[in-house]
């Protein structure tokens, strides 16, 4: 791929309600996810292995900890001459204050000016909330050779998760002839990964026109898109064949940690070439002692471990004490669990101390429990 031909825009803005304490303080697209990961590593290193060199990330809710990390982009390789990660958050322009990005296409139309600076012929939009790895130059190919004017990545979806998403029906040659944001009664189940290419100039036109279109929602899925399709433009699917998850949720994030101890998975993070990138920790190799075991685990850096772990994702600094038991659980960095206690199906927030004798969740639970305060015994 030329330098510059495609540029990305992570939209990294979202609170992520549906993860509770966890993005209190965090953006959720800088949430920890497999011991040593932050979420937005994702899409990150997607670009860099996509030998995209020019990548906006569009901050906004608890933007504090997203910009530091995101600005730091020799972690992805994008530290080179003619390539960056650049913050965006809501600035000022003319005398006037944004305040806040108003919608999905507000937050790339405040950016119009950084977008042309850069000249590119597309540009690739992305979600700094999900999981997965995908080459964008293959999604890139697809977008040429069909000549279209927007290019959606889709992948089928069960049928009572579909109207969660926007949702198309394509022709025979995989352009999209219907698209309906969020449908109570989907007529497909092919939904969008809100992931889009668009070429750059009809995609600059239609957010100038959408900016102070009446009653628009500024959106890519209710406004830009449906707009292109009512317009006669081209718009085609790129169906994905591999891992992606929208972890949104307590439990969808609890299963896609779950899902690196599966050795079938899709989601092999041990892949050379395909390299998911992250912040080199300054650490100890983990330890395991003579009175600690671990069954079917993924363990990180500084982990200290002198009980017992059974599937479970250890992250870096962690340290399990005697006689402890953890079983199905995600601890996230620099979580204690004291002597003797038990954590079950759970996600424990960073930095909480689980007191020698606690017990959280129960093993044979289905319902996966947040651990986001010290928790002492009886409690």
């Amino acid at each position: 791929m030329e330098q510059n031909n495609m540029v990305a825009m992570i939209l990294a803005g979202g609170r992520g309600s549906r993860l509770y304490q966890l993005t209190d303080k965090n953006a959720k697209p800088a949430v920890y996810f497999g011991g040593k990961y932050r979420i937005i590593d994702f899409p990150l290193s997607n670009c860099a292995n996509s030998n995209i060199n020019v990548v906006g990330v569009l901050t906004q809710y608890e933007p504090v900890t997203l910009n530091a990390y995101a600005g730091q982009g020799q972690r992805w390789g994008l530290d080179t001459a003619g390539s960056g990660v650049y913050v965006l958050p809501p600035s000022e322009k003319d005398g006037t204050q944004f305040g806040v990005y108003k919608g999905t296409a507000d937050a790339i139309t405040q950016n119009i000016d950084f977008i042309d600076n850069v000249s590119p012929d597309y540009v690739l939009i992305l979600s700094g909330d999900h999981i997965y790895k995908m080459d964008y130059a293959d999604m890139l190919a697809t977008h040429k050779a069909n000549k279209a004017d927007c290019t959606i990545a889709v992948m089928p979806v069960p049928w009572e998760e579909a109207p969660r998403f926007g949702i198309m029906s394509c022709d025979d040659t995989g352009r999209i002839v219907e698209f309906e944001e969020k449908p109570k009664e989907p007529k497909s189940n092919l939904a969008s990964m809100g992931i889009y290419i668009f070429n750059w100039k009809q995609l600059r036109k239609a957010l100038i026109d959408d900016k102070t279109a009446e009653g628009s929602s500024h959106d890519f899925g209710k406004n830009i898109i449906p707009g292109f399709l009512n317009g006669g433009k081209r718009l085609y699917s790129y169906k994905f064949e591999g891992y992606w998850k929208d972890v949104g949720t307590i439990t969808s994030l609890w299963e896609a940690n779950m899902d690196l101890l599966n050795k079938n998975s899709e989601l092999d993070l041990d892949d050379p070439n395909w390299k998911v990138y992250t912040e080199d920790i300054p650490a100890l190799p983990h330890y395991v002692s003579a009175t600690g075991s671990v069954e079917k685990c993924y363990i990180n850096q500084g982990a200290i471990i002198n009980g017992k772990a059974v599937e479970s994702v250890i992250s870096n600094g962690v340290t399990i004490g005697e006689g402890a038991d953890v079983y199905q659980a995600v601890l996230l960095p620099g979580v204690q669990v004291g002597d003797g206690a038990k954590v079950y199906n759970a996600i424990v927030a960073e930095g909480i101390k689980i007191e020698a004798g606690a017990v959280v969740g129960e093993k044979n639970s289905k319902e996966i429990e947040l651990v986001y305060k010290n928790v002492k015994k009886g409690e």
